[in-house]
């Protein structure tokens, strides 16, 4: 007999997963995702990418408020197994416990590492040489389930948040389907997470997006990374904040104190940072105008940026 699934996933993350399970032998009987939320200037109410896909594919869509409360019409579906993947919140004993198979968690991280929301962002901010997908049995505590498969990926040089999303969601989807014949096959015997070696990945805040000049050249170019494509990295000059969306690390050596801009070329600004090395801002953002690489800036407003002010 045919597996009835539910899956539960909200952002652009979730997508690949819903099409690998839709393209399955199994049987998606329904789709849970986060209300339609207000966007852009206008405050449209949006839909979420899951929802999105999920119509496409006629699928019956859930969005309930909060699922804690809200969960009837869940279960009434009466599935062999969930799958969560960047759903958005935490679910009630009620709902893990239904499911013959159990709920399972598609997480972008090699768990116990980088439990929590950012973990993407934490494994590239952090420097990490290599990061991966955990599919887990879900507990009520974060991330804390049961581990079941994992599968490794190295994080390159040159990767952000963007491209590291789009390889681990790929991976994420085909790990699953290579998981699940042995999870309803009840072949697998999964491993207790040791709460002794976790660590978190909280939603990224405000006040982590500031740049601190302080820092080694290494670390800043993984922090300007780590927020790129968003939420964004941003320095201050002038009192004014500026977003800086892409940076890269520099031969100079300088013995100017960090934040202090060493020069401005063609091609970028040079800042001092707290190793006595340099990283040349490559595109930015200043208040009231489009992201833009920093030669064509540089271009039009030569005198915006000078040499010996501070920046943050």
């Amino acid at each position: 007999m045919t597996k009835k699934i539910i899956f539960m996933g909200t952002p652009d993350f979730s997508v690949p997963v819903l099409e690998a399970l839709v393209k399955s032998e199994y049987e998606v009987v329904a789709v849970v995702t986060q209300p339609d939320r207000p966007k852009g200037r206008k405050r449209k109410l949006t839909p979420s990418p899951v929802k999105e896909r999920a119509l496409e594919y006629q699928l019956p869509v859930l969005q309930p408020e909060k699922i804690r409360h809200d969960y009837e019409d869940i279960l009434a579906y009466e599935p062999d197994l969930i799958v969560t993947a960047a759903y958005g919140q935490i679910l009630p004993k009620a709902i893990l416990d239904r499911p013959k198979f159990g709920c399972v968690n598609v997480h972008a991280s090699l768990l116990p590492e980088l439990r929590g929301g950012a973990p993407i962002h934490y494994a590239i901010i952090q420097g990490k040489k290599e990061t991966g997908i955990t599919i887990m049995y879900m507990a009520e505590a974060l991330d804390a389930g049961d581990i079941i498969s994992q599968r490794s990926i190295d994080i390159d040089e040159e990767d952000h948040v963007g491209s590291l999303h789009d390889k681990l969601s790929i991976l994420g989807s085909e790990l699953l389907m290579d998981t699940l014949p042995e999870l309803f096959a009840r072949t697998i015997t999964p491993i207790t997470q040791n709460d002794d070696e976790a660590t978190f990945a909280y939603n990224i805040k405000r006040e982590q997006e500031k740049i601190d000049w302080n820092q080694s050249q290494y670390d800043i170019y993984n922090h300007v990374r780590g927020l790129h494509p968003w939420p964004v990295a941003y320095t201050v000059y002038e009192g004014k904040n500026i977003k800086i969306w892409w940076a890269i690390k520099d031969q100079q050596s300088t013995n100017q104190n960090p934040g202090t801009i060493i020069d401005l070329e063609t091609d970028g600004i040079l800042v001092a940072t707290g190793d006595g090395k340099a990283i040349k801002i490559t595109e930015l953002q200043v208040p009231g105008k489009k992201r833009v690489k920093a030669e064509d800036f540089l271009r039009g407003s030569s005198d915006y940026f000078q040499p010996g002010k501070q920046l943050g």
